[in-house]
């Protein structure tokens, strides 16, 4: 087993992946977590990452700062997910190897893998193919984190390692329908939808299947890694099944308690038709998730309806 050697600084750890990671290392019983809010510290500016950085001094960093978004946001501001991403990974990277960083997990994204991949997909199939067009800035950015790991760990010997988890979802996740993935979205339509009595219209044909993590395993499975794990190229993390859209939205809806009319506008896209990944690599290191969809889903809809009860 690998020591995680502390200050353990986690990048991003006011977002969705990041709050998990810090709240598990918490949980742990560490005290040398370290973490710095973007409005206190822009990871796009150079200066300022390298600052962070280099006075936390960290053994090990947990790189889940990104720009993130659903389908809408992805297709609306390409250029604004490509350049932030790059940035933040490049100022982080550069960072971390001036500080002497000796861990590093990059946590990157299942759309870095082609469209049409094999299912599941593998790590192999990394660069095979053409990416899924709605995502693909974001994808080209992530795939550049990943093939940047590898060259440190190629030029400079650094054990920095990559995991691509699939669809997370959790406790603190966006809600926004502008900028949400699908399954937040999902549950703020349904539970707008059941509190003003309208009927709920959601995106596509409802028949793509989609896996999905809830943020405790993702946090979880990055602990595991840091642990078990150091090898080139990229490492998946999910937990081995998918829904359709359709059941998905099924599943909220019972667990919002919305029983009205569900209606499929066809006229937007599905994106991807499947994306479920290959986890045989991580389960062979001994690692499973542990929380179940509709346990997830109710923890997540608990979560939001107290968030905007106390706003």
């Amino acid at each position: 087993m690998i020591d995680i050697e502390g200050p353990v600084y986690i990048a991003g750890h006011r977002g969705l992946v990041g709050s998990a990671v810090w709240r598990h290392f918490l949980a742990q019983g560490r005290t040398d977590v370290v973490g710095h809010a973007s409005s206190d510290v822009d990871l796009r500016d150079r200066d300022a990452a390298f600052d962070a950085i280099g006075s936390a001094r960290p053994g090990t960093l947990v790189m889940a700062a990104a720009r993130v978004g659903g389908i809408l946001a992805n297709s609306t501001y390409p250029v604004d997910f490509l350049n932030d991403n790059l940035r933040i990974q490049t100022n982080v990277f550069e960072a971390s190897h001036a500080a002497g960083v000796e861990r590093l997990l990059f946590l990157g994204s299942s759309c870095i893998y082609p469209k049409l991949a094999p299912q599941p997909i593998h790590e192999d199939s990394l660069l095979t193919g053409p990416l899924e067009p709605t995502n693909e800035a974001y994808a080209i950015a992530k795939i550049s984190g990943v093939l940047a790991i590898n060259a440190y760990r190629q030029q400079f010997g650094r054990r920095w390692i990559s995991a691509m988890p699939t669809n997370l979802y959790g406790p603190g996740d966006n809600f926004d329908l502008t900028s949400s993935h699908v399954l937040p979205a999902m549950i703020r339509k349904f539970h707008d939808a059941k509190v003003s009595g309208d009927s709920v219209t959601l995106w596509g044909s409802g028949t793509p299947r989609r896996e999905f993590l809830h943020t405790a395993d993702v946090a979880a499975a990055t602990d595991h890694l840091l642990k078990n794990y150091d090898d080139v190229g990229p490492i998946n993390v999910g937990c081995g099944s998918d829904v359709t859209i359709r059941e998905l939205a099924a599943l909220v809806a019972e667990v919002v308690g919305f029983e009205g009319d569900v209606r499929w506008d066809a006229t937007k896209p599905d994106g991807t038709a499947r994306k479920l990944l290959d986890v045989s690599r991580l389960s062979a290191l001994g690692w499973q998730a542990r929380v179940g969809l509709r346990q997830g889903i109710s923890e997540t809809y608990d979560w939001y309806v107290e968030s905007i009860t106390a706003a």
